[in-house]
């Protein structure tokens, strides 16, 4: 009798821990605070993972993008990646702008920056390139004058729906509110694959978007073409021949377009793994089945 009981308790105490277990989140830490280990960094014109200018550097556990040993911007638009793509997740980080825009970048770019995702990867960027097929969780300071919303959508060779209507324009806007100066600003985006996507600044939800998928050219089809963007025929022809298809997944990156930023505390929580109870990685938040271990 009293070894049967023994044995329930031991049953009671596996399962509960393995209740516990399924509850808990597992954040991945994506930057280490120390170095730029599992990140790949292009800038336009430059070889893979050459940091023209010391563009990108690593100081007191942040990535920070300057500029300060540039004489003028002349169009080195640089992408820093995460080197895993992923399809369902929580992506938490803050970010906040710092100084005067080099000399060279655009007036749209001052306090301009962004993080790009479900995007190609950093190798498969033609040299030349500006920016990769993604969609941008565009971020912007304010410039002491008025309103300028954070947080917005901007979609090179993509496109979205919104409450199920076709948006055709290359930057939509978010219901942010105005952050001024160099205050850090807390920023969070969730994505479920190529259905949903809600874009959030200090904890409101800012922007919300469905139906991800390739498409619209580079910007638009007069003008700001994939030519302009820097992409090959046989890119352009690849990104075509893609149009209108679900963009399910991809990779992340910080974006680097002429004024100072700061990135720290770069953290995502994985939506997509084992949704088997009987599995040892079974999580209850997951969304989406993936590889499950026994």
């Amino acid at each position: 009798m009293i070894r049967n009981l023994i044995i329930l308790c031991f049953i009671a105490q596996a399962l509960s821990a393995q209740t516990i277990n399924s509850q808990e989140q597992d954040w991945e830490m994506l930057f280490n605070g120390k170095n730029l280990d599992g990140w790949d960094l292009k800038i336009t014109g430059e070889k893979l993972n050459e940091n023209y200018k010391n563009t990108i550097r690593v100081e007191d556990e942040m990535i920070r993008i300057v500029y300060d040993e540039y004489e003028t911007f002349d169009d080195k638009f640089g992408h820093l990646y995460y080197n895993k793509p992923y399809s369902h997740y929580i992506l938490n980080y803050e970010y906040r702008f710092t100084g005067e825009q080099t000399p060279g970048g655009a007036s749209w770019n001052v306090r301009n920056s962004g993080v790009m995702f479900h995007s190609q990867s950093a190798e498969s960027l033609d040299f030349d390139q500006t920016f990769p097929v993604s969609l941008e969780m565009q971020l912007l300071g304010g410039l002491g004058n008025g309103p300028r919303n954070t947080g917005n959508l901007c979609t090179p060779g993509t496109q979205v729906y919104i409450n199920e209507k076709f948006r055709a324009e290359h930057c939509i806007n978010s219901t942010s509110k105005t952050y001024d100066g160099d205050q850090w600003v807390k920023a969070s985006l969730i994505v479920y694959g190529d259905s949903i996507a809600h874009q959030i600044i200090e904890g409101d939800t800012v922007l919300t978007f469905e139906k991800l998928e390739i498409g619209g050219n580079f910007v638009s089809k007069n003008g700001m073409n994939w030519k302009a963007g820097g992409f090959t025929e046989k890119s352009a022809a690849y990104w075509d021949a893609l149009d209108s298809t679900p963009l399910k997944e991809g990779y992340i990156s910080l974006q680097a377009e002429s004024h100072p930023i700061d990135f720290r505390n770069i953290k995502l929580l994985n939506l997509k793994g084992c949704m088997d109870p009987k599995a040892k990685n079974y999580k209850e938040y997951f969304v989406e089945a993936g590889e499950c271990r026994y």
